[in-house]
């Protein structure tokens, strides 16, 4: 597994990260298989949220690693806070009390990342400020970061910070892929040219933000998986090509794909099949030529000015 530098700040991290958002249905064992075959592919970030099955895959996750003090100074364990029952919550408050919860069901005494988790419109930059020195001061963070923001929402929160904001997860895929189309249909009158999210691909470049790519294997809001669907018949037949000559499966392709940019894109898996998982892992041992990542980027519908 290939790493990268997170942020350009020497935190080293595998290039893929698992996404813990469905392990809380997953037997002890099972879930302990999940993640030691992910530490044997060289992953060692792991993705969580305080609102995964309400915290209970935080629960699992821990009872799977156990009480082993040197694994857990081996991986990095990122969590994130702000969504609650029908609203977002950036208050002071929320973010200090939902990061002990996640501790307690952790079973850590650190929070190596700490993502807000969308937007608050009602943020307060001052009150989150105070959080993280609090946060950091005892010890509880190493490190801060967002998701789904913009540029603007990122400068004004950063303002107010004495952390560098280092990660920025964003919904991206083969067939979600706003943040590159308003780049490559610049100047054109149609609807892939709109810039619908302040160049926030650009800005994160620019800014040394790692962006995070999540619901990798997605289409749409949620509606289901591009690959061996019918819905995708084009898509399908490029990747499956391409996958039987790489031989590896569409599954890795579709990650590779995202690996081959250059902003260093960091994709969150979310399976819990163990061979899946292995099979998505080989995407860090294969290269996407630029024709071919454009071949794919075609296929998913979008055409070249």
């Amino acid at each position: 597994m290939k790493t990268i530098n997170i942020a350009n700040s020497g935190i080293c991290a595998s290039e893929i990260s698992l996404g813990c958002m469905r392990i809380a249905n997953l037997t002890n064992k099972d879930a302990s298989t999940l993640i030691h075959t992910a530490l044997d592919e060289g992953i060692n970030f792991f993705d969580h949220a305080d609102i995964y099955a309400g915290g209970k895959a935080e629960e699992v996750f821990a009872k799977a690693i156990g009480t082993d003090l040197a694994l857990r100074e081996k991986i990095m364990i990122q969590t994130k806070c702000g969504i609650r029952q029908g609203y977002f919550d950036f208050s002071k408050e929320h973010i200090l009390a939902s990061v002990d919860k996640s501790l307690k069901r952790l079973n850590t005494e650190y929070i190596d990342v700490l993502l807000l988790h969308r937007p608050d419109a009602l943020m307060e930059p001052e009150e989150v400020a105070e959080a993280f020195n609090i946060l950091q001061n005892n010890g509880k963070v190493r490190h801060f970061g967002v998701s789904n923001q913009n540029p603007m929402q990122i400068e004004l929160l950063s303002r107010y910070l004495d952390q560098k904001l280092i990660i920025n997860q964003l919904q991206f895929s083969i067939t979600n892929t706003g943040m590159i189309d308003s780049g490559i249909n610049v100047n054109m009158e149609i609807d892939s040219s709109i810039n619908r999210d302040g160049s926030i691909l650009d800005y994160c470049r620019l800014k040394d933000i790692t962006i995070q790519a999540w619901s990798p294997f997605q289409y749409g809001f949620f509606q289901g998986v591009f690959l061996d669907n019918d819905k995708f018949p084009e898509l399908n037949k490029t990747i499956d090509k391409l996958a039987e000559t790489k031989g590896v499966t569409n599954s890795a392709i579709a990650i590779a794909w995202i690996l081959r940019h250059p902003a260093k894109i960091q994709p969150i898996v979310g399976t819990t099949n163990v061979i899946r998982l292995k099979e998505i892992c080989r995407a860090s041992e294969i290269e996407i030529t630029r024709q071919e990542w454009y071949e794919i980027y075609k296929a998913a519908g979008n055409q070249l000015p």
